[in-house]
Parts: structure tokens; C-alpha cells; sequence
């Protein structure tokens, strides 16, 4: 079985209203020139802030799954009947706690929220601390059946965590997708290019990673295939990455390369 995946590799702000906007506009222009199943938008890109900014603005801009940004998210993928799974940022329930969650929604072609995802693993690395304004999230994603292909998720950091990855494969999953924010610096590239490749490969699965590019994120959004070939990929500005996702593919492989089901975890625990 074969399927279109759109990747929108774009900028983000603190402005919610214009981020929305911008990702009606770049549903309109996949639809146009990809035909899409499924649409993928980068991590936080409902509002994105530089560093430095105070907490009380980034909090300001947070809202409720059933907000007017995932609202219209919802109604944009009925009108072009295409699944979208796009990074925000969710209020936290509890009006004493100062924080927010690193949410990414999971949209069916028919408008409907079928799965949401708190990031759990935050970025305090680097010299930067996540959670500092952010909530981690308590459970894994589970994977959701869909026509296309058991879809995984985790969120950038989280590929540094084999495990993360292996939860959504022990699972069922044949495709994780990786919403990401990958900041800039020494060997960021060369890591984001190495850790997604390993996890495709390890876990003989499709990752498709799409990344924010302001001026603190690298871009370099890319789709690797179950051997680890990278089968679409992009450079440091916005645009749209596309590629076929072929189901038969991964049978074909898994068949070749049955390490997951060679593994022994009798022998080990994490």
C-alpha cells in the first residue's frame, strides 16, 4: 500500500493567529501540488518564541485542545481530507501550575482529534532548559491504526532515547512521525541526521522528522525509509518535502532484517 506524506518545514512566531493562517495556506498549497494523505507540521509551530522570553508571554499564548488553533487545524484537514498531526502548545489544566505542555495533535481527513501527545522526555540540555515553562507529559503515544499504516510519534529530544522509539515499535507502529525543534550548534545537524536514521533502521520502521527553521533551528527536515535511505529531504528554508510511504516496503525489509524479532530481552531489562 502506498501513501503521500507531506512534510511543511516552516517558520513559526509567537503570533497564534498568524501561525494558523500560515498553515492554512501551506495545506492549500499541499493540496495543490501533492495531493497529500497526511500533512505533518513541525513541533510547537502553534507558537514559537526565542530564547529569552519571558514565561508569562510564551504561557499567554497557550490554549486548550478544543482552541481556536486546533479548531481550525481540524477544519482545514476535512476540507482537503488529510490527516495533519501538527505540534502546540496546551494549556495545563491546573491554573497553579505555571507551566504549559508540548503538545502534538494527531487530525483524520474527516476533521476529528484522534490522539494527542505530551512530549514527556523536555530538552534541559545544551545549555537550554524546557521545563522550565514546560509540563512533561506522563504516558507514551500509542500508536494509532490509520489508513496509511500504524502511525508512532515522540517529539525531537526523544529521539535521543532508543526507548521511545522501541515503545511505538513494540506497539505496532510502521511510521513515526518526529515534529521537532531542533536548535542549531555544533554537531546539532550531524546528530538530528545520525539519530533518525538509527532509529529508522533499528526499528525497521519509516521516520519522517519535520523541523521548524527560524533562525534558531536547523531545518533539514527529512524522511528516512526502513534501511535507513533517506528518501526526501530538505535544506535550511521553508518549503514542502514529500514522499511515498510504501507499506510493502517495510514488509520487505522486516523480512530481510528481522532484528526486532530476533531480539533476546530475557537477557536484559532498562
Amino acid at each position: 500500500m502506498k501513501s503521500k506524506f507531506v512534510l511543511a518545514q516552516v517558520s513559526s512566531s509567537g503570533d497564534v493567529a498568524a501561525n494558523l493562517e500560515k498553515a492554512r495556506k501551506m495545506m492549500a498549497r499541499a493540496y495543490e501540488e501533492h495531493h497529500p494523505d497526511v500533512m505533518v507540521f513541525p513541533e510547537v509551530f502553534m507558537a514559537h518564541f526565542p530564547v529569552g522570553t519571558p514565561t508569562e508571554t510564551i504561557l499567554a499564548a497557550c490554549e486548550p485542545l478544543d482552541g481556536p488553533f486546533v479548531t481550525g487545524l481540524r477544519e482545514e484537514a476535512k476540507k482537503y481530507g488529510m490527516w495533519v498531526i501538527c505540534g502546540m502548545s496546551e494549556k495545563v489544566e491546573d491554573p497553579s501550575d505555571p507551566r504549559k505542555y508540548n503538545t502534538t495533535v494527531v487530525i483524520n481527513s474527516e476533521g476529528e482529534l484522534v490522539g494527542s501527545y505530551r512530549k514527556t522526555h523536555l530538552y534541559d540540555a545544551f545549555g537550554y532548559k524546557e521545563s522550565a515553562a514546560n509540563k512533561p507529559g506522563d504516558k507514551f503515544f500509542e500508536p494509532i491504526d490509520t489508513p496509511f499504516g500504524k502511525i508512532g510519534l515522540f517529539v525531537c529530544y526523544e529521539v535521543r532515547f532508543p526507548e521511545v522509539a522501541r515503545y511505538q515499535r513494540s506497539k505496532g507502529a510502521d511510521i513515526i512521525i518526529m515534529p521537532t525543534a531542533w536548535a542549531a550548534g555544533k554537531l546539532k545537524s550531524y546528530h538530528f541526521q545520525t539519530l533518525i536514521t538509527a532509529r529508522a533502521i533499528e526499528n525497521t520502521v519509516y521516520m519522517l522528522a519535520c523541523d521548524l527553521c527560524d533562525e534558531g533551528c536547523i531545518g533539514e527536515s527529512v524522511i528516512v525509509d526502513p534501511m535507513g535511505v533517506t528518501v526526501a529531504n530538505a535544506g535550511e528554508g521553508e518549503g514542502l518535502i514529500s514522499a511515498v510511504i510504501d507499506t510493502d516496503r517495510i514488509e520487505a525489509v522486516r523480512k530481510k532484517l528481522p532484528a526486532y524479532k530476533d531480539r533476546r530481552p530475557e537477557l536484559y531489562t532498562i
